[in-house]
């Protein structure tokens, strides 16, 4: 499957972040930043509630396991997972706070950022969104197979895979530290 350019004016820079962060952190982060949109990606069994503030079709449920292989019993990102994270990005585009999150704040939520920022950023070198992502988090660890899926689905050559290999492992953590990026990397074209 391969996702269309969003629907958007390029010339308008978008003033919106991208707010990453565990569990834990969640109703700080979410009221600091005053958050329009979330994100949550966390197994079916964990439920999270939608912040009174926040529109409930404009808080979107990922329900994936931390895999990066499928293993009986869990449910593995997969294809329709990456779509509607990819719609739902197209749909905020950049406009306002958006919060991502999953347990720790390390692997599900670090690969869902940065694939909503490649997706409003098509132009933008994949690299540089990595190496962005790290300057703004030693400890992130992208999803393997949510970055392999959406490399296909954004129609990305094998560069977002090798941008998220080329960042290295994570520094060790139990948990992240929130970090947040800005949603506009329209300026990010180098390699």
């Amino acid at each position: 499957m391969t996702m269309g350019t969003p629907a958007h004016d390029r010339s308008l820079p978008r003033q919106g972040s991208i707010h990453v962060c565990p569990l834990s952190a969640l109703p700080d982060v979410v009221v600091g930043c005053n958050a329009s949109h979330l994100v949550t990606c966390l197994q079916d069994e964990i439920v999270v509630e939608t912040p009174s503030f926040i529109q409930p079709d404009l808080h979107m449920r990922l329900h994936v396991h931390d895999i990066a292989e499928p293993v009986t019993g869990y449910v593995a990102p997969a294809e329709e997972h990456i779509a509607r994270l990819v719609a739902f990005a197209q749909v905020w585009n950049g406009s306002g706070p958006m919060v991502i999150h999953c347990w720790a704040g390390i692997s599900r939520s670090t690969a869902a950022a940065f694939i909503t920022l490649c997706a409003l950023n098509p132009d933008a070198s994949e690299r540089t969104i990595a190496r962005r992502l790290r300057d703004a988090s030693s400890t992130a660890q992208p999803n393997r197979l949510m970055i392999r899926l959406a490399d296909a689905a954004l129609a990305r050559s094998g560069r977002m895979v090798h941008a998220v290999e080329a960042m290295g492992r994570g520094a060790p953590a139990y948990e992240a530290r929130p970090f947040s990026l800005p949603a506009d990397m329209s300026d990010l074209r180098d390699a």
